[in-house]
């Protein structure tokens, strides 16, 4: 990387303050920043660290006016500080180019022409792979499986059979999408398996995490919807439904036939049960264990997950048990006391 100030501020267009012809060689953060990096402040409670900064320049808020360090002054520092992160990594990312000749493709596969595959990779018959994509080494592609256009599939991803993914999806290693559905039925005490026979559904600008698990619906399809993006080591059961732009964080899970509205968000550790909604807008806090529906634009927290301002006061009750024990015990003692007292005066 290397890129004056003014090219940075036409990049994020940021309002520049300070030297437009200074040097930008890297990024980092406010407090590992070096000379000839670029850094950015996203909180005005830190903006004590722009004075003891090394950085040679600082992307922050337009409330930010006066730094001895030049500024670049935007709407969003955490989205521009991004736009320039990302422009580092697409110099540094080296994907797969063309076919590796250890690569296992049927002749039935269909892919279009500036499809990349990696080492070892399997492609089974009936799989359909579109401009611009991208499969890592060592991936499993099912039969009559679809992959869009621009998806980045990165080492050691199962996709099993017929599954959909959209447009610029990415998916990190060691996801597995379309495993069976977790289904079994007690008869005379054995557990009998229940067919999974339905697909699952990855919509556009979809990004999932590391050893993220989707289940195949029973039938019909588990969706997740255009935008999501997943965390490490989360598991979607079968036949549930994600509505678009929702953020789940790892090893966060859902149960079987929920449905997670628009812009839900799941912290980590979060544990929904199944066939309930949770409303657009809402947000699940980290470890909560959702019960019931939820309704839009609700934070819930605690378990049994309630409205975060009564879980609050529900918590605060709990920590003051160790001292309430305390008293009752010494009241029972004074009651004791008392009946006693009385039972000597009556005779």
């Amino acid at each position: 990387m290397k890129l004056t100030l003014r090219e940075i501020a036409t990049l994020v267009n940021g309002e520049l303050v300070g030297d437009p012809d200074i040097v930008i060689t890297g990024i980092s953060g406010i407090k590992e920043a070096k000379k000839g990096d670029i850094t950015f402040l996203a909180n005005s409670k830190y903006a004590r660290l722009m004075e003891t900064t090394k950085a040679s320049a600082i992307i922050t808020s337009r409330e930010i006016s006066n730094s001895s360090k030049p500024l670049l002054r935007t709407d969003n520092p955490s989205l521009a500080f991004a736009r320039v992160v990302n422009l580092v990594a697409s110099s540094y990312a080296k994907h797969p180019q063309g076919i590796h000749r250890s690569a296992i493709i049927s002749d039935k596969a269909k892919l279009a022409k500036d499809v990349s595959v990696g080492a070892y990779t399997i492609i089974e018959e009936g799989v359909q792979i579109d401009e611009g994509t991208v499969i890592y080494a060592g991936c499993y592609i099912g039969a009559h499986s679809k992959i869009a256009k621009k998806c980045l599939i990165y080492p050691h991803v199962s996709i099993r059979e017929r599954i959909e993914v959209g447009n610029r999806v990415v998916i990190h290693s060691g996801a597995v999408i379309g495993s069976d559905g977790f289904g079994f039925a007690a008869v005379k005490g054995v557990q009998e398996k229940i067919p999974q026979i339905g697909t699952v559904s990855i919509e556009d600008d979809v990004e999932i995490g590391a050893n993220v698990t989707i289940d195949r619906a029973r039938f019909d399809k588990t969706i997740v919807g255009k935008g999501t993006k997943i965390d490490n080591l989360v598991q979607i059961a079968h036949n549930v439904v994600i509505g678009e732009n929702c953020i789940i964080i790892a090893q966060a899970g859902v149960s079987g036939s929920t449905t997670l509205g628009k812009g839900v968000v799941l912290a980590g550790q979060a544990g929904v049960v199944g066939h309930i909604h949770i409303g657009d807008g809402s947000v699940v806090a980290a470890q909560a264990g959702v019960t019931k529906s939820i309704p839009s634009e609700t934070k819930v927290s605690g378990y049994p997950a309630r409205p975060h301002d009564v879980a609050k006061r529900v918590n605060a009750c709990v920590q003051r048990l160790p001292e309430l024990y305390k008293k009752i015990r010494c009241l029972e003692e004074k009651v004791q006391e008392l009946e006693e007292k009385l039972k000597k005066e009556n005779g």
